[in-house]
């Protein structure tokens, strides 16, 4: 039987935490500096160990303003303590419940700047394995930062996207553009097929792109997360697709 992992991103003050616990199998837990607080993270935490959920730290830029999705370009030291102050309060919330922190995935223009940018992907890389080299890392499929991430010797998850629209070099659409987002939940739901089942995704140029399909993300913060989160759990149970974390 085929298997995929459902991941969302929680602690975000969004209010759907708890419910959407019951419906996927890993948790990027927000770590602060883009949204939530210690208290959110707190719960989120609690809500996964309850529903055996695996649990990754969510870090990000600094920048609460813009939910993380604005561009940085932070000096290292400072990236790296900014890194390293985002795995410790998670680490700490996780052992407090006795949970183990099992992954990191970077959040938002994080992302995505080391899915490109070597450098920033390397020092990511190498600050997560200094703090822990069991964590493995959570990228976009294809991606320079789990190439880096590979070579640096940590474990990787590849990761892909019910509700974004992807560039024919296997990158996400920029959110900047109006087609960024897959607003249709059937289209999300046969482009998440077509991910686990075939290895490709579509393309917005009107192709389709190979891709390695390990988690699908669901992000926590739509105006219809839980719903939607129901239907692709459906969609993937009649095709016989298993839901649990790698």
């Amino acid at each position: 039987m085929k298997h995929v992992d459902l991941n969302v991103d929680l602690a975000e003050g969004c209010g759907n935490d708890e419910k959407l616990l019951q419906l996927v199998s890993s948790a990027n837990v927000a770590c602060g500096l883009h949204a939530g607080d210690y208290n959110e993270m707190r719960k989120a935490i609690q809500w996964a160990k309850a529903n055996n959920v695996r649990v990754g730290a969510h870090p990000s830029f600094p920048d609460r303003e813009n939910f993380g999705r604005t561009n940085m370009q932070l000096a290292d030291d400072e990236l790296r303590a900014c890194l390293l102050y985002q795995l410790g309060a998670v680490k700490a919330l996780c052992d407090a419940e006795n949970v183990i922190l099992a992954y990191v995935k970077p959040h938002g223009a994080l992302y995505n700047q080391a899915a490109k940018d070597p450098a920033l992907a390397r020092l990511i890389a190498q600050t997560i394995k200094a703090f822990d080299p069991k964590l493995a890392v959570m990228g976009l499929s294809g991606s320079l930062m789990l190439n880096i991430a590979q070579e640096e010797g940590l474990d990787i998850i590849s990761e892909v996207f019910a509700d974004r629209h992807y560039l024919a070099d296997g990158s996400l659409v920029p959110r900047s553009r109006d087609d960024a987002l897959v607003e249709n939940d059937e289209e999300a739901i046969s482009q998440v097929l077509q991910m686990v089942l075939e290895g490709t995704v579509p393309t917005i140029e009107g192709g389709k792109v190979t891709i390695q399909a390990d988690s699908i993300c669901l992000h926590g913060d739509g105006t219809h997360a839980i719903e939607f989160a129901e239907k692709i759990r459906v969609a993937l149970k009649e095709k016989q697709i298993d839901i649990h974390a790698k």
